[in-house]
């Protein structure tokens, strides 16, 4: 591929392998996990170390060239996706784990780090990384700090901006920082908070020290079966407002069980059921039995197919198994799938459900939905040919209704995935010009020059300047 000039000279600091321009080879790169938009990089670098990283940074700031961090791709939002005449920055070979520290329970970790690969390390400890996204075990601990990734587990635990207690960034000018740190409370602004869920958009980060979780003493895990959504979706009300706060509560529908059962992750789901309900306790065993059986007597009173038990870790896996592969099923029913990422109060959600399946009928898209019930934080997965100009079309209509009917019944448009490319023009749906110009105001000031992952969020900066140049 012929490159422009500075390309050129940034080129020659790599070794080949670690310098792509190849046509083929950015291909791979076009998208991340929402395959709506697609643009590939004009350069992809294969970092390893912050001081590369640095390097990078630096080059961009000094030829105005926007640079987009990724990790493994699996984002859901268009948040790693490249914009044109961009260096795309791959943190996947900066996966070391620094320090476990045990005794004060947090970890040191790169930004390339399998989420999984963080609790595995910690188990000998008899600790845990909490959250747990559904991509576990391909997405990078970086990309969770991007998103603010969430998981099945996070309605106990929260999700990745309540784990993040230090960072070190690369700001978009090259200059290297260090926000927060082992220690939870910090007399200075919480620059930490701040900049995890900002998606790329103030830097890169090249390190990060993560609070680590006791293994709890004691998990029981279950599987309500019902003939109808209505009646998993109160359940889940039901134990929600009783004041018992499971680690997780997951529903199924029929069209992912079908889907699931149908592939590698068969669970032992009836496809004759109209939603699967998956509850899990966990915590220490003194209290957990008035829990079981306050659980087990909301299910049976909105009268189940069937309820079952896990009786070992085994069992355990098993009933997970078919939850945490649904995404991965999804690829039996078309070529491409777009992953809404809604939410709304838990009493809402019957209603909310019944809306979306309405709205998929009148636009004429298969919808299948698997989601956290227990925060609210919806999933309507939509399964089409991306080929088709016309169904893309009214796919991404019938998204669009969807996260307005969440906004309209007191939601919100992004409960894990983000806003990237997918919903930067749905912002005003939540917020208004003042609170707008605020947040823009603040990623302006961090990033005067728009090259950080511009177009993520809000309108492309960059754009708005090249029109008014013209």
């Amino acid at each position: 591929m012929s490159l422009p000039d500075p390309f050129r000279e940034l080129a020659r600091r790599f070794p080949a392998d670690r310098f792509l321009t190849d046509r083929t080879e950015l291909f791979v790169y076009e998208c991340d996990g929402l395959p709506v938009h697609r643009q590939p990089p004009a350069a992809v670098v294969l970092c390893e170390t912050r001081d590369e990283v640095v390097a990078c940074v630096k080059w961009c700031a000094a030829n105005e060239v926007p640079f987009v961090p990724r990790g493994a791709g699996t984002g859901l939002s268009g948040g790693a996706t490249p914009v044109r005449g961009c260096l795309l920055l791959d943190l996947n070979r900066m996966r070391a784990i620094r320090k476990i520290d045990a005794r004060s329970r947090y970890a040191v970790v790169e930004p390339g780090l399998i989420n999984v690969r963080l609790t595995e390390a910690a188990k000998p400890h008899r600790l845990m990384y909490a959250p747990d996204p559904s991509s576990q075990t391909a997405c990078t601990l970086g990309g969770n700090i991007a998103e603010n990734s969430g998981g099945p587990h996070c309605l106990k635990y929260g999700v990745t901006i309540d784990h993040v207690l230090g960072l070190e960034v690369v700001l978009p000018d090259g200059e290297v920082v260090r926000l927060g740190g082992p220690i939870a409370d910090h007399p200075d602004h919480d620059l930490v908070q701040l900049f995890v869920g900002a998606e790329g958009t103030f830097g890169v980060v090249t390190e990060i020290t993560l609070r680590l979780t006791p293994d709890p003493p004691e998990v029981r895990t279950f599987l309500a079966i019902f003939d109808s959504m209505a009646k998993a979706c109160r359940t889940v009300t039901e134990i929600t407002r009783s004041g018992i706060v499971p680690v997780a509560l997951e529903i199924l529908d029929r069209r992912t069980i079908e889907a699931v059962e149908a592939s590698v992750n068969r669970a032992g789901y009836p496809t004759n059921a109209a939603a699967v309900l998956l509850v899990e306790l966990d915590g220490f065993a003194a209290g957990m039995d008035e829990e079981e059986r306050a659980i087990v007597a909301m299910a049976r009173a909105n009268d189940p197919i069937e309820l079952r038990s896990a009786r070992d870790p085994a069992e355990r896996v098993a009933l997970w198994k078919g939850r945490k592969g649904a995404f991965g099923a999804m690829g039996r029913v078309d070529t491409d799938l777009y992953v809404l990422d809604g939410v709304v109060p838990r009493t809402a959600l019957e209603e909310t459900l019944e809306k979306v399946y309405e709205i998929a009928d009148r636009y004429r898209v298969k919808v299948s939905n698997v989601f956290h019930a227990g925060d609210g934080n919806l999933h309507p997965n939509i399964s089409y040919d991306g080929r088709d100009a016309d169904v893309t079309a009214r796919v991404l209509a019938a998204g669009e209704e969807m996260l307005r009917a969440c906004v309209a019944a007191g939601g919100s448009i992004s409960g894990e995935h983000g806003i990237g490319l997918e919903k930067r023009d749905f912002m005003p749906l939540l917020f208004g010009e003042g609170d707008l110009a605020l947040m823009t105001g603040i990623r302006d000031a961090i990033d005067p020059e728009g090259i950080a992952n511009p177009g993520k969020g809000f309108p492309d900066r960059r754009a708005k300047r090249r029109k008014a140049r013209a």
